[in-house]
């Protein structure tokens, strides 16, 4: 399908896109499955459009806003260009222009849905709209969207306490640091990288890279374990024969403490250097083990959160793991599913050793599911110490009395 061209007063042409579209109509108050239908009928109807005006687009998009009655919608979507956006300013004085993905995203960090994140946003914004509000200061607009969570009849009080909680935590400046542990393709690294994007957390550390390090400095004579795989480790062991199929539950495991045993000084340095310079980190790997997070948790002052992930199936461990050789071509398969027993049987250790010292286990079906359950555990951690109040948190003797209104 050719690309279709839209030419605005001044000649100038750019390609139609959808998604301009639906941010366009988002932001005069549309909610964005209307949007996202809109746009879709009007990219299907310039289908065989080679060229189109801006007039003419405006005037297909305004047909179908009246068409579903959404007066109120066409006002703003013709005023668009002229409105003033709404600035928020944040607490050191730097103003930034609201950002409706960056609001979706805090939102389900507390754990919320797409869908529900989606709904708080538009709400908000079509209420800083209608009353013309165009700057507004950060703890103003958290205070706003913790008093609409407490209203909703869908949300409630519970889910504004875990926002209240959340948003003490950031303004505290402590430290998050996540342990992430679990068996070779359980998904620790996509977790990790979740967790560092949507937290903005930018230090972020593998024990598998760890291990590459150590094995460049120490040569396989001096330490085999070192140079096997996790699941292996058990082969570098002294009077072990190589040529041995079957593994004890005892020596798999004592191949893979012992390779961990030999990597915990190098991640113990990394977790107390975040710690010392005041830093959040999210540090992932097999050698995470449940031993590592007690540790870690009673000798550090950062709000450490240790998660087991696992897969309670071995066809999806098994899937999980041809899929990842697929993605990282240089982490074939061959390796990993020939000793894929070894792998089941490791992540059956780590999991009854997490359950047995009170770790948390997330079963990683889903990386949105899994960041969602692992947010709400953080949060849960942070509830245990918390006797703040919205007050505090937010400073809302300051909330001005144009914005103090009830939300409906």
């Amino acid at each position: 399908m050719a690309k279709t061209l839209v030419e605005d007063l001044e000649e100038t042409r750019v390609p139609f896109l959808r998604g301009i579209l639906i941010r366009s109509l988002q932001d005069a108050g549309l909610e964005f499955c209307e949007a996202s239908d809109i746009a879709s009928e009007v990219r299907n109807e310039l289908s065989d459009t080679a060229l189109i005006t801006t007039v003419d687009l405006n005037r297909m998009v305004l047909d179908r806003l009246f068409s579903l009655g959404k007066e109120n919608i066409v006002y703003r979507y013709e005023n668009r260009n002229s409105l003033i956006p709404v600035q928020i300013e944040q607490q050191c004085g730097r103003v930034n222009p609201f950002s409706r993905l960056q609001f979706r995203h805090s939102l389900e960090t507390i754990g919320l849905k797409s869908k529900e994140s989606e709904d708080v946003v538009q709400m908000v914004q079509e209420h800083l709209t209608n009353k013309s509000i165009n700057i507004i200061k950060s703890r103003n607009l958290a205070m706003l969207i913790y008093r609409y969570l407490r209203q909703s009849s869908k949300l409630g009080p519970a889910v504004a306490h875990r926002w209240l909680v959340w948003h003490d935590f950031i303004n505290s400046g402590r430290p998050l640091v996540f342990l992430i542990g679990g068996t070779a393709g359980c998904g620790k690294s996509t977790t990790a990288n979740t967790l560092a994007s949507r937290l903005e957390i930018v230090r972020t550390q593998s024990t598998d890279m760890l291990r590459e390090v150590m094995r460049t400095m120490i040569p396989e004579q001096l330490m085999p374990v070192l140079h096997q795989s996790s699941f292996t480790a058990w082969k570098g062991l002294p009077g072990i024969e190589q040529s041995e199929d079957r593994i004890s539950e005892e020596l798999l495991v004592q191949g893979y403490r012992s390779q961990a045993d030999l990597l915990a000084l190098a991640t113990e340095a990394v977790v107390d250097r975040a710690t010392r310079e005041h830093v959040s980190l999210v540090l992932e790997g097999v050698h995470i083990h449940p031993a590592f997070m007690e540790k870690m948790q009673a000798e550090t002052d950062a709000v450490v959160i240790p998660v087991m992930l696992g897969l309670l199936k071995r066809k999806h461990l098994m899937q999980r793991i041809k899929t990842r050789s697929n993605n990282v071509p240089d982490r074939g398969a061959e390796h990993y599913l020939q000793y894929f027993e070894e792998i089941w049987r490791l992540q059956t250790y780590l999991l009854s050793e997490a359950d047995g010292a009170n770790i948390h286990i997330a079963v990683n079906e889903n990386r949105d599911k899994v960041f969602s359950e692992i947010m709400r555990f953080t949060i849960a951690n942070l509830a245990e110490n918390f006797d703040s109040t919205p007050e505090k948190v937010f400073g809302a003797k300051a909330f001005v009395d144009d914005i103090d209104g009830q939300i409906s």
